[in-house]
């Protein structure tokens, strides 16, 4: 145990004083974090070694999300958001369902040993994108803001829309539901995620912003605690809102919203410990993922399940993308470019671990397709971010001639 932790502690340190110079590299944080845990993980130095529980690591993923996901939403600009809610509200209310249907279908091809539902289990679990590994893009300010503040409300929503498409499958599968009562299991599912994760993101933000200013305007927050309140926060969105039975992904999202727009200048300062915090479990996730998750199960892959992960980063989402966004007056190559920022990670790994705790014949290589795809996604979308922004820059500048 100790020798894991002074491995870990060293490589926080050290990336914690290089991360700025590295972020000016191609190379992102979760490249080198899942790297180190690979390197020193049992299928390299074994420094790292031992094993966690499913339930441990889901835990920390669905924590360091929860605070990515309210650390970011606070970030939106409101306004631009609201003169182009058509490019989040297509890619959300068609892109979603058409990116799973057409992982289902080609699922179907690839996939002979799995069955329908498990088919359908994995499509899902693929089709919502990383707000975390897809930072580099949506806080860059060349990038067009409509583009930025569409791509970051589509990364915040999709997994929580995800959810109880998730757990209607897991139940079919499960025998849970029945052909007559699906329909109705789906509406009161999707019901209760998005409608208690919304009341209780916007309820707990709301109060606990206002007592925060009430206390700070008292001079009763210290120096020595100001950095906790917006982190509390922003776990008690997603905890409260599971608890009851919501999702807490919608619940953080939709609660950084509301106290971006209500701490309005001072949220800048109160969110530096929100995304330190965040940023800190995202290193140790994926660490943990390169040593414990895909270090020891890297054997189980398959040109079956890295053909689908190619496809998944490529014509899976990029197509359904594309035509949706048909008439929302981008040129193709802003089209291509957000179809192609459709990064996965933290959000299929949560769901890849849901479903490795159900036991089901086709778990394993279902959570391996996921863990292949979100290896590829981390490498692809790192290595082309700057590159691909810098290209559309110089197209934009080129049409303003």
């Amino acid at each position: 145990m100790y020798a894991s932790l002074s491995v870990l502690a060293l490589f926080v340190f050290f990336y914690s004083i290089a991360s700025g110079g590295l972020e000016k590299t191609p190379t992102s944080g979760a490249i080198v974090f899942t790297a180190f845990g690979l390197i020193f993980g049992p299928l390299g130095f074994a420094v790292i070694a031992g094993r966690m529980e499913i339930e441990m690591l889901r835990t920390l993923a669905e924590l360091t999300l929860a605070i990515l996901l309210f650390a970011d939403a606070a970030n939106a600009n409101l306004a631009v958001l609201k003169r182009n809610i058509g490019i989040p509200g297509r890619l959300l209310l068609i892109g979603l369902p058409l990116t799973i249907l057409l992982g289902y279908a080609f699922g179907i091809l690839l996939f002979d040993q799995l069955t329908l539902f498990e088919i359908a289990l994995l499509a899902t679990m693929l089709a919502p994108t990383d707000a975390a590994l897809g930072k580099a893009v949506v806080t860059n300010e060349n990038v067009p803001a409509n583009i930025r503040e569409g791509l970051n409300v589509e990364s915040g929503l999709n997994d929580g829309i995800c959810v109880p498409i998730l757990f209607i499958i897991i139940a079919l599968i499960a025998g849970d539901a029945s052909q007559e009562n699906t329909s109705l299991l789906a509406l009161t599912l999707v019901a209760e995620e998005i409608g208690i994760g919304v009341v209780v993101g916007v309820g707990l933000t709301f109060c606990g912003y206002h007592l925060l200013h009430f206390c700070t305007q008292r001079n009763w927050v210290t120096e020595s605690w100001q950095q906790l309140p917006v982190v509390t926060m922003a776990l008690a969105c997603f905890s409260v809102a599971q608890w009851l039975g919501g999702s807490g992904f919608i619940a953080s999202f939709v609660g950084g919203l509301l106290f971006g727009a209500i701490a309005k200048a001072h949220k800048h300062k109160l969110l530096v410990a929100a995304e330190g915090t965040g940023d800190t479990l995202a290193l140790i996730t994926w660490v943990v993922f390169g040593a414990l998750v895909v270090g020891q199960s890297i054997e189980l892959f398959s040109w079956h399940i890295i053909f689908y992960s190619i496809l998944s980063l490529t014509v899976i989402r990029m197509l359904p993308v594309f035509v949706v966004l048909t008439g929302q007056k981008l040129r193709t190559d802003e089209k291509l470019f957000i179809g192609w920022f459709g990064p996965r990670g933290l959000a299929s790994i949560v769901f890849a671990l849901i479903v490795l705790q159900e036991q089901l014949p086709g778990g394993k290589t279902l959570a391996m397709t996921v863990a292949c795809t979100v290896i590829l996604s981390i490498v692809a979308h790192g290595l082309t971010a700057n590159k691909f922004i810098a290209l559309l820059v110089a197209r934009i500048k080129l049409d303003k001639k």
